[in-house]
């Protein structure tokens, strides 16, 4: 691959605000047009096209980081997509040009694999075209939104899809890699309510086309893109669901100061929630100072919530508050601007299929007495018995329905816009997840490909089980050269 150095990147002032000049690229007024390595006679020299960033950009600095500050990288250039075709044209660009590629929608990734340094970032956050038919309880989204704009857009009609709990999380990605929240035990994955997407592949030796997925078309690449999707197969630009109507919620929050009840909230959530009504979702979260748990009852009252949840709430002296209203209401009022939020993090993922012992909850105690920053948390999320546990018409590549519960150790810390912030915190808390996480191996099993962890080993199976070889042969199909590829990618079936 031919390194495009940032000198390279420099001599590129003399174009316009939407072109980028590079040696044998040759700059139009607000295009770029390739003319370099010989390419497929299908697939003429492609021409950059959308929103152009570029490191002489005065907004380059703002476009290029991602919301993990830990993870720096200078792109060559970003491409913000204004439609499928600015998509079409950035692959088609990139593959003549021999540049690396990434896919970004929310900025989430959290090991920063959707940034790279010196190659092409193709990023569908502006494509936020929304398409709902009430009468078929369909949704065409566009890519670029995120979790909250989505739910936002279906509350107007009272309508609602599994989603993940941070609103800022772009949809796609958290679609394509699984999704669970508080609507999982009632609705199931957020990919299972995905029934259709719109993708950009790699076509041929150096070019793109679009295909319509469905389960009856390329029923096999809409499997693999049921929790195997992020960044894999293609570029997804828009993804069509099954929408349910959902008029309001009962939303329950208790706290208990202090981590003295822990062992005994943790257990009785552990045996309670995952069992209880599948309208009931819940989620528990420890940190240095206090307990939390958080319920979400579809369709439920404020006298149902309490009572499914008073095995948990009889427990010490909890303050506990009820609010009921509609979905997207609730959602936005439990979300943090992410400017408040600390600028680093670093998570575990794992799946639980048996219940915590006694020693599992006594490592999570102490351990987040010893957080390295007061952001540190122990996240859970119930699973059990629930629609997750039902595959969807044509199946998904998600491997983890029948996990008891979802859990992630997280750590926090540095300030929003200071690089340099939390620089002596960084190794301190990277130990802790790592430790924490090996302390927890006994009793958990499997990853959650949207929360990676880098350092695991057989990522493989972790993630994807039984399944990875069948994403294998997928990719090999739709994906042959390998253009869309990242540290943990799932590579090409060989034969």
């Amino acid at each position: 691959m031919r390194d495009l150095s940032r000198r390279d990147l420099l001599r590129a002032t003399a174009v316009g605000a939407g072109a980028i000049a590079l040696p044998g690229v040759m700059a139009g007024s607000s295009a770029v047009a390739a003319d370099g390595p010989p390419v497929d006679d299908s697939y003429p020299p492609a021409t950059l096209t959308g929103r152009i960033v570029r490191p002489q950009s005065p907004d380059y600095a703002e476009a290029s980081i991602g919301w993990d500050e830990l993870f720096v990288r200078y792109p060559l250039v970003i491409v913000f997509a204004q439609e499928t075709q600015d998509v079409v044209n950035a692959l088609t660009w990139a593959r003549q040009h021999d540049v690396a590629l990434r896919v970004r929608s929310g900025r989430h990734s959290l090991e920063g694999w959707s940034n790279v340094d010196n190659g092409l970032v193709i990023d569908v956050s502006e494509l936020k075209d929304v398409h709902i038919d009430t009468a078929t309880r369909t949704a065409k989204l566009g890519a670029g939104l995120n979790q909250s704009e989505a739910i936002t857009a279906l509350g107007e009609y009272d309508l609602a899809a599994t989603t993940g709990t941070e609103g800022t999380v772009g949809l796609s990605g958290a679609t394509l890699g699984g999704g669970f929240g508080f609507l999982t035990r009632y609705l199931g994955m957020a990919c299972d309510n995905l029934i259709g997407a719109e993708i950009v592949v790699a076509a041929g030796a150096n070019g793109a086309r679009v295909l319509e997925v469905d389960p009856w078309n390329h029923a096999d690449l809409l499997w693999a893109l049921r929790g195997a999707g992020n960044g894999n197969f293609g570029i997804v630009t828009s993804l069509t669901y099954q929408v349910a109507p959902l008029e309001s919620v009962a939303y329950l929050q208790a706290t208990w100061s202090g981590l003295d009840d822990l062992h005994d909230v943790f257990d009785t959530w552990q045996r309670v929630a995952p069992f209880t009504d599948p309208r009931l979702g819940s989620q528990v979260e420890i940190h240095p100072t206090e307990i939390l748990v958080f319920g979400v009852l579809a369709e439920g009252s404020e006298a149902e919530v309490r009572r499914l949840l008073e095995p948990l709430l009889s427990i010490g002296n909890p303050e506990v508050s009820v609010q009921i209203g509609g979905w997207s209401e609730t959602y936005a009022g439990f979300q943090v601007p992410n400017d408040e939020e600390p600028a680093k993090w670093k998570f575990f993922s794992q799946f639980t299929r048996e219940p915590f012992p006694t020693r599992a909850i006594s490592i999570v105690r102490e351990f987040m007495e010893k957080a390295p920053s007061p952001d540190s948390n122990f996240f859970t999320q119930a699973f059990g018995r629930g629609a997750q546990r039902q595959e969807p018409f044509g199946g998904s590549a998600f491997p983890h329905r029948d996990a008891l519960f979802y859990s992630e150790p997280g750590a926090g810390w540095g300030t929003r816009g200071e690089p340099d912030s939390g620089d002596a915190i960084t190794p301190i808390a990277q130990t802790w997840i790592a430790e924490f996480s090996q302390a927890l191996r006994p009793y958990v099993d499997g990853a959650y490909v949207n929360v990676p962890n880098i350092g695991m080993a057989e990522w493989e199976e972790a993630y994807w089980g039984r399944n990875f070889p069948r994403l294998r042969k997928i990719k090999a199909k739709y994906d042959p050269h390998n253009v869309f590829q990242y540290e943990q990618s799932i590579p090409p079936a060989t034969h």
